[in-house]
């Protein structure tokens, strides 16, 4: 049987992905940087206007908006950036911490060679973003980088559980002050960078109690951002801070 070999145009298209895709980063990047701002509304009609593309893409890339947390669905009125009160960050950041610790104690017990080659990979992809316009990008490999640490608990509670916690977790508004912040993105983007190589570090040599507190201590330094730029006050973050200070080695 003849397989008849693709045009150039053809393989293009294949490639191509899909235009939802192209929507969530156009309107991820709009919300980090503060263009749409929490409890906007994201309307449909308007965004297939500005887009100069139909309703279903834009439907589709909403819907990933809101899967990945940055918007939540109101049911009758549509989809809007999401808004965050003083206690549902100190939750999710409390929440962190704690689910933070225990996916990397059971990472580091299961973790295999192939995984831990994929981190190394992502690292190295990461370790090239260090300016404003890849923040977006920095954002999604990061979520990737500690995906990928989750799926090798082989947990699948637990895996579950760090979807919903991490999505309740504001990272993007701390992106966004980063936009109001141009001067500290190249130092803030090396220092989470090195945050990361350390618990992969700690990973590779099966350390649990080591990649629990490295991960913690990362968690912690987004805890200094909500304090500085988020006006969440120190107090309240120090309580839920003391939930995991056993794990932290003096």
């Amino acid at each position: 049987m003849l397989v008849r070999s693709q045009s150039p145009e053809e393989t293009e298209l294949i490639q191509k992905r899909p235009l939802k895709e192209d929507i969530f980063d156009v309107l991820h990047e709009k919300i980090i940087s503060g263009t749409y701002k929490p409890g906007d509304w994201l309307r449909q009609e308007d965004i297939a206007t500005q887009l100069g593309v139909s309703m279903t893409p834009v439907r589709e890339g909403l819907d990933l908006l809101v899967s990945a947390g940055l918007a939540e669905r109101v049911p009758y009125r549509g989809v809007r950036v999401r808004e965050m009160s003083t206690k549902d960050v100190v939750d999710a950041y409390g929440l962190r911490l704690i689910l933070e610790a225990m996916i990397a104690q059971e990472a580091a017990k299961n973790i295999t060679r192939e995984q831990i080659a994929g981190l190394d990979r992502m690292l190295a992809e990461m370790k090239k973003h260090d300016t404003l316009k890849e923040i977006s990008s920095e954002r999604k490999s990061s979520r990737e980088f500690h995906s990928a640490i989750t799926e090798a608990t082989r947990n699948d509670l637990l895996i579950k559980l760090y979807e919903v916690v991490s999505n309740a977790f504001p990272d993007w508004l701390l992106y966004e002050a980063l936009f109001r912040h141009p001067e500290l993105i190249a130092e803030s983007m090396a220092s989470t960078y090195e945050e990361h190589v350390a618990i992969v570090e700690a990973l590779k040599k099966r350390d649990a109690d080591q990649a629990a507190q490295k991960s913690i201590e990362h968690v912690m330094e987004s805890g200094k951002w909500l304090k500085d730029y988020l006006n969440i006050p120190a107090e309240l973050l120090q309580e839920k801070e003391e939930q995991v200070s056993p794990l932290l080695k003096k």
